[in-house]
């Protein structure tokens, strides 16, 4: 980035680029699934629950909430760039091809320790009413949920990012493809319904990654599926929910 411009306006553009990013992915898919596709997944005997608006509402306001935290996490992290003091870089060619993918699926890994085990620490009796109940007050979650975090938690789940930049060397594409990744991968957490059949669960993909099923047993049942990606640390720790 040649130009250096102030911290405001990063934030204002990031502000932008989130809430249009929240709209967008959330907004969409929930009209997808409740309009455009509702008959197809009636016609395969998958039950949706329908929408509840005031649960709705209640998202979009935590989800306002989250994106002024994110978007300041988002600006300070581009503002310490121009000036050189994080591990993004531009040039493909400084640390190959082959690093763009290790990298990616590290911070994939990184993050979904970071969440599992900070996710869990929210459920703390102690802690659940001011990092995470607003989150849970969705019985049912909708897409609209994928973003709605209590400011507490909000600044915990932007502090991972900012911490990945001044650490871990990342090229801008890879960045991005990780926010899409995170963003696409929550929404589809918070269907609140299979996309696919039981048998699924079965198979290696299934057994291994957070679907929406999950997610749905998890706001159901709080002592269960605290995983972002991977089942991973919900086997090891014996969180994880067999029967989904």
């Amino acid at each position: 980035m040649a130009d250096h411009h102030p911290f405001l306006y990063y934030w204002f553009a990031f502000l932008g680029i989130i809430l249009g990013r929240y709209f967008l992915v959330a907004g969409g898919t929930h009209l997808l699934i409740h309009s455009v596709l509702k008959q197809f997944f009636v016609d395969r005997e998958i039950s949706i629950d329908p929408p509840v608006w005031e649960s709705i509402r209640r998202d979009i306001k935590l989800s306002l909430l989250s994106t002024v935290i994110f978007a300041l996490s988002a600006a300070f992290s581009i503002f310490e760039f121009d000036r050189g003091g994080t591990f993004l870089y531009t040039d493909l060619d400084k640390y190959g091809f082959w690093y763009l993918g290790l990298s990616f699926v590290a911070v994939l890994l990184l993050q979904d320790t970071y969440f599992y085990f900070l996710h869990r620490l929210f459920h703390h009796p102690k802690l659940f009413k001011w990092f995470h109940l607003g989150h849970h007050l969705s019985k049912h979650p909708t897409p609209w949920t994928s973003f709605a975090f209590d400011p507490a938690e909000a600044v915990f789940q932007a502090l991972f990012l900012v911490a990945i930049v001044f650490t871990i060397p990342l090229h801008f594409w890879t960045a991005i493809a990780i926010i899409m990744t995170m963003t696409i991968w929550s929404v589809l957490n918070h269907l609140g319904f299979s996309l696919y059949p039981k048998s699924g669960y079965l198979s290696w993909w299934g057994q291994w990654t957070i679907g929406p099923a999950h997610h749905s047993v998890h706001h159901h049942k709080c002592t269960k599926h605290y995983g972002l990606y991977f089942t991973f640390w919900d086997r090891l720790l014996g969180t994880q929910d067999f029967n989904n």
